[in-house]
């Protein structure tokens, strides 16, 4: 069985967390109320048969509570024991496990208001391998006790607990659903750490359901990495972005929470999560006007996410993630929706394409100015030359760019495309033509990543000629760009061993490319066809190699990025309203290189320090470390939605000089290959990486 690494958590630890403030009760229950309306522009209503006007299957509905009970391991013989009840009210911890939802546990309140945290420990009598469990709040009409940020925990014998998941659920009425790597328990154990609403120190449930794992327990991490635990969100992650000062992980939805659509919304539901303390809190964004859904993403010089058009079609914000606070910015001057964008070498933000909001077509290349506040059209950077076949016309052939800053001002359009294109972001603009990429086909909803920026080599994987109802490739290439705007070299190599469309792929510090999730036939809202088992690719032999299986879907709306200790977030999918396939947590995956061949958790180096907080293209900068390594690397941090991620790439570091455990470098000087931002520096000894340091890279 695999041995999930845990930070278990005592009783008396829990009431030390920092919790950051709440959304109101008001607030929060203001965005679910719409949440029947699953519509991206095209798809009228829950159970559909059309999306963008092409027929497809109806989007399943969630199960019902009653059913999803039915499903449930029987109760039968079950004991729980809870920290506090309300016998006054006959709120006993018993109602948790009746199968009775008219009923419900709640903490004590009368005579004497018992303070979170609290916990509710199941025994269920007999061991099974465990895959999922599910909460349902109170169905009385009211809300107080709703568990917002929780613990999940899991053990064989009732001495040794595990945690499997943690994060804050949505202060709703509806059954949550938590799912995990399988893991063989008898006892269930429910940390509740904070009220969903902010309303008061109780908790209460109607039901705790558990679930069998529909698959086997997972391999040994040696050789295939494992995933650790899941985190639950209050809203399905469609984006997200890496915040450099902290390293938190901010992600978004929509208008609401789990559903988008709706001509004027102005608003976008937000969740950050702390891996320092492993707590998920939640804002609703109001101030800039801006509903960010299907928005073009990067992170400028400075750290600020730049997010651009979307829902709200012609509208710009920033996050600036040291004041905590986002800021409206100049308007595009052509609206979109579904754009790719990337910061540039010159620090502008270029963005081409989208019609999937703001109008069909024409939607040629625009450059933000960060400095002045302005956007340009670029007369001479055409959309058409970057066009797909789609079967939907231009409405989707636009869509989600593959974009490579490089050096003079130049990006690279990879993809989705078969045509390649340089685009000049300089003057007034200029494109041109590199040919096709191989025998490749259109690959939208495909990966492209840089990992290896100083040789301008990128890895593309997988994709489908068509955005939906079009079966994906396992097709890969390495393409290698040079001076622009020369013709690239394109190597067709062995392909994946799964056809994907809507996975993600994130580069690691050792160089490889881990992929997860997708799908085989590409239709958006559906879960059927999904791709469990990642792949990592390896640059040194030009292969894949399988790794250990998730346990939840990844597809449409999917998202992934690397943390600042080199493990991997994979998350969401759905933002269906009340479908089947709203996914509204990450999964952490800890790649292969962070267990010994024995399968413990290896050893890592340490950095001390690096001598420099930031450092100007072409300078040099040290880094110290407590023993010797033999690797170093940087990675630009990441932002990525819709399969998109135009921020990372890596650069492999080798020391100029050596002292001692002190290593000196120098950046590359062309700011098209180190694009200057906040990267993650990593140290690696015997191929197992540290935890990062950060260095921002400027300009001058």
């Amino acid at each position: 069985m695999l041995r999930l690494f845990a930070f278990v958590l005592s009783l008396s630890s829990l009431s030390s967390f920092a919790h950051a403030k709440p959304i109101s009760a008001e607030a929060a229950n203001a965005g679910v109320a719409s949440n029947s309306a699953a519509t991206e522009g095209k798809l009228s209503t829950e159970g559909s048969t059309t999306y963008d006007g092409q027929e497809l299957s109806a989007i399943p509905a969630a199960p019902s509570v009653s059913e999803a009970i039915a499903a449930a391991i029987s109760q039968s013989g079950w004991t729980i024991v809870v920290d506090s009840q309300n016998t006054g009210t006959s709120n006993y911890g018993t109602n948790a496990i009746d199968g009775n939802t008219s009923t419900f546990w709640h903490t004590e309140y009368q005579p004497v208001l018992v303070p979170l945290p609290h916990n509710a420990t199941i025994d269920m009598k007999t061991a099974y391998l465990v895959g999922s469990i599910t909460y349902l709040p109170r169905q009385d009409g009211q809300s107080n006790g709703n568990i917002g940020e929780h613990v999940i925990q899991l053990s064989p014998d009732g001495t040794t607990y595990t945690t499997v998941a943690f994060g804050t659920w949505i202060d709703d009425a509806t059954l949550k659903t938590t799912t995990f790597t399988p893991f063989t328990a008898r006892y269930v154990r429910i940390l509740a750490l904070s009220e969903a609403g902010n309303r008061g120190p109780w908790s209460s449930a109607a039901e705790f359901n558990v679930y069998t794992a529909s698959g086997s327990a997972p391999p040994s991490p040696v050789g295939h990495g494992a995933w650790v635990y899941t985190i639950d969100f209050p809203l399905v992650p469609v984006s997200i972005a890496l915040e450099w000062s902290t390293g938190y992980l901010l992600a978004w939805s929509s208008y609401t929470p789990s559903s988008f659509g709706g001509s004027s919304g102005t608003t976008t539901y937000t969740a950050t999560y702390n891996p320092a303390t492993q707590l998920v809190t939640q804002a609703i964004i109001t101030n800039v006007d801006h509903d960010m859904f299907c928005e073009g993403l990067s992170i400028d010089f400075n750290g600020k996410v730049i997010a651009t058009g979307g829902n709200t079609d012609a509208a710009t914000s920033s996050y600036d993630p040291t004041a905590n606070d986002w800021t409206a910015l100049a308007n595009l001057n052509i609206p979109r929706g579904y754009q790719a964008q990337v910061t540039v070498s010159t620090g502008n933000v270029f963005t081409i394409g989208a019609s999937w909001s703001g109008g069909q077509g024409g939607k040629n290349g625009e450059l933000y100015s960060p400095s002045a506040n302005t956007w340009t059209e670029l007369a001479n950077c055409p959309v058409a030359p970057m066009l797909t076949a789609d079967a939907q016309g231009v409405y989707r052939a636009d869509n989600h760019g593959w974009l490579f800053a490089w050096s003079s001002g130049y990006v690279f359009q990879a993809g989705p495309s078969k045509a390649m294109n340089w685009y000049l972001t300089t003057g007034s603009g200029n494109q041109t033509g590199v040919g096709n990429r191989a025998s490749d086909t259109d690959s939208m909803c495909g990966n492209a990543v840089m990992y290896d920026a100083v040789a301008g080599k990128i890895l593309t994987l997988g994709g489908s000629p068509d955005y939906q109802s079009s079966n994906a490739t396992a097709n890969a290439h390495i393409i290698t760009i040079g001076t622009p705007p020369a013709t690239p070299t394109v190597q067709t190599i062995g392909s994946m061993a799964y056809a994907r469309a809507f996975a993600n792929s994130v580069v690691l510090p050792d160089g490889t490319v881990f992929t997860a999730g997708g799908q085989v036939s590409a239709v958006p809202f559906s879960d059927a066809t999904s791709q469990f088992v990642p792949e990592l690719f390896n640059p040194a032999t030009n292969t894949f190699t399988q790794m250990a299986p998730a346990s939840i879907p990844r597809n449409y709306h999917s998202v992934s990025l690397l943390l600042f200790d080199g493990t991997v977030a994979n998350g969401g999918g759905g933002l269906c309203g009340t479908c089947a396939t709203n996914h509204f947590d990450m999964q952490i995956w800890y790649p292969p290189y962070l267990y010994t061949s024995a399968g413990a958790l290896a050893a890592r180096p340490v950095i001390n320090s690096v001598s420099v907080a930031s450092v100007a293209v072409g300078k040099t900068f040290s880094i110290t470390t407590a023993g010797a390594c033999t690797a170093f690397s940087m990675i630009r941090m990441g932002s990525t939605t819709h399969t998109v991620n135009t921020d990372q790439r890596r650069i492999a570091l080798t020391p100029t000089t050596t002292s001692g455990t002190t290593y000196t470098f120098t950046v590359p000087v062309d700011p098209g290959v180190a694009v200057p931002g906040h990267w993650m520096v990593f140290a690696l000894a015997g191929g197992v990486p540290s935890v990062s340091k950060q260095l921002q890279v400027t300009l001058t």
